[in-house]
């Protein structure tokens, strides 16, 4: 593998889990050892069909050819012809699952069948997965318990992902061995279950008939599952509000998708921006409309560009907190609409937001009321939460009502910004998706209040404002 094609595997995020068995043509210790160093298995004495447990993980490309050399080291040289042939090595790959997640387990089982001649039997046990052919590879072997017919073996913990891919519902065999020194292990029997089966824990559904001349039994004693952290986990941010120095978080990047192409059709280009939820300096007092530039004379920001500088800056200064109330925005905002109501000026409120909300009841009825304004409301949803509440919000299936009275237009558009992220990290091409789709609705809301109120094109004066009084800006 050239050291380019080792880097670009490295950078994929398709993965491979290759494991390998061999056929020598003598008894010796073998490894296995892939080209690079990429990797080296366990050592296997005294046999000539070693399965190995250790497993690789290989990132893949379809559309380039990634060669790997594997090189069989033994301990003692091979004798006999050059050239001819000593055995095989068998290669088995499969997709991984995206599964984080880590079992541990231990098992234990009574009067197992007496194998050794001089002794009791020193059992232990050897796990497979099933494969999407239907073929089995080895996962797991447990330690070697002496001289017991009741083993009771340690904990272990092994990835979901090895044993069964994710899959839970996945056919894992187990086989139960008598080891012997020279390699010839005895075989005393085996049994089959599921990591659904598993996961059941101690109970009668774990309790599993070992079949040789007459039935053992082997008992499942504990079963937990717990997510494995990555180093990225512990060093990255939680906040959705998190600054990376090397690009813009969600937040960011809906204002600027969106912000991008409304500012277009403003005159001046300033925009009052306001935040809700959050405890504000000096007294800590907590407030749903306050401005992010910590101007309450004057929230306008110039363009996209300083509304960011001001969400960047605000987030230095206030302590966010709950709880989280849309109300108070949609009324502010809905202030402005009211004074201007004869088609001069159109307003549009875009709102991000994590899902979560605290005043359901007060937001539809501000939405209700606004309905009959010239306004239209945009919601981003950003991060992983359940966004029932912003759907209900949209109400593009059922209408939104508030004390019986239903919404004179449907004015809010609801997008959750997860569902136009670019899955090769392209946020240029997941921003202008977001924009296309959010901004679909506008101008049909506009269109639709127009024609409620009578008003044709090139019919509204170019400044409707008492002198003296700067009109507040809107689309």
């Amino acid at each position: 593998v050239s050291p380019a094609a080792f880097r670009s595997m490295r950078m994929n995020i398709q993965l491979l889990e290759m494991s390998a068995s061999c056929l020598l043509a003598c008894a010796a210790t073998v490894t296995l050892l892939f080209s690079l160093s990429f990797g080296r298995t366990e050592v296997i004495d005294n046999t000539l069909n070693p399965d190995f447990v250790r497993k690789y993980i290989l990132d893949y490309f379809f559309e380039e050819k990634q060669n790997l050399r594997f090189d069989i080291r033994l301990e003692k040289p091979l004798g006999g012809i050059p050239g001819k042939k000593c055995g095989t090595v068998i290669l088995t790959a499969e997709e991984l699952g995206n599964c984080r997640d880590c079992a541990t387990m231990q098992f234990c089982a009574n009067k197992l069948d007496k194998k050794d001649f001089f002794g009791r039997s020193d059992p232990f046990m050897v796990f497979y997965r099933s494969n999407e052919d239907g073929t089995f590879t080895i996962c797991h072997k447990t330690e070697v318990v002496k001289n017991t017919l009741n083993p009771v073996w340690q904990p272990f913990s092994i990835p979901v992902r090895a044993l069964c891919n994710g899959d839970f519902d996945r056919t894992i065999k187990v086989e139960v061995y008598d080891w012997d020194r020279d390699g010839s292990h005895d075989f005393i029997g085996e049994f089959t279950t599921s990591f659904k089966d598993l996961s059941r824990g101690q109970s009668q559904f774990n309790v599993y008939e070992v079949r040789t001349e007459v039935f053992r039994h082997v008992n499942l004693l504990s079963f937990s599952v717990e997510s494995e952290h990555t180093f990225l986990d512990y060093i990255k941010s939680t906040s959705l509000h998190y600054m990376n120095p090397y690009q813009m978080n969600a937040y960011a990047m809906a204002l600027k998708a969106v912000g991008e192409i409304i500012q277009d059709y403003d005159s001046d280009k300033m925009f009052p921006a306001l935040g809700f939820g959050a405890k504000l300096p000096p007294d800590g007092r907590v407030s749903h409309e306050f401005p992010l530039n910590g101007n309450v004379e004057n929230p306008y920001c110039n363009g996209m560009e300083g509304i960011l500088e001001a969400y960047h800056q605000s987030l230095k200064t206030v302590q966010l907190y709950g709880p989280t109330n849309f109300a108070p925005v949609v009324n502010h905002v809905a202030r402005y609409a009211a004074a201007v109501q004869d088609g001069s000026q159109y307003f549009i409120l875009l709102i991000i937001t994590d899902g979560v909300i605290s005043d359901m009841a007060q937001t539809k009825e501000a939405i209700v009321n606004a309905a009959k304004l010239p306004m239209s409301i945009i919601i981003v949803g950003v991060g992983q939460a359940e966004f029932d509440a912003m759907v209900e919000l949209d109400g593009d299936d059922i209408r939104i009502s508030s004390r019986g009275k239903l919404a004179e237009r449907d004015i809010v558009q609801f997008v959750p910004f997860r569902d136009y992220m670019d899955r090769t990290g392209n946020h240029v091409l997941s921003m202008a998706r977001l924009a296309k789709d959010v901004l679909a609705e506008i101008p049909d809301q506009l269109i639709s209040y127009m024609k409620s109120r009578g008003i044709k094109p090139n019919q509204t004066p170019l400044d409707s404002s008492p002198t003296g009084q700067t009109p507040p800006t809107g689309l």
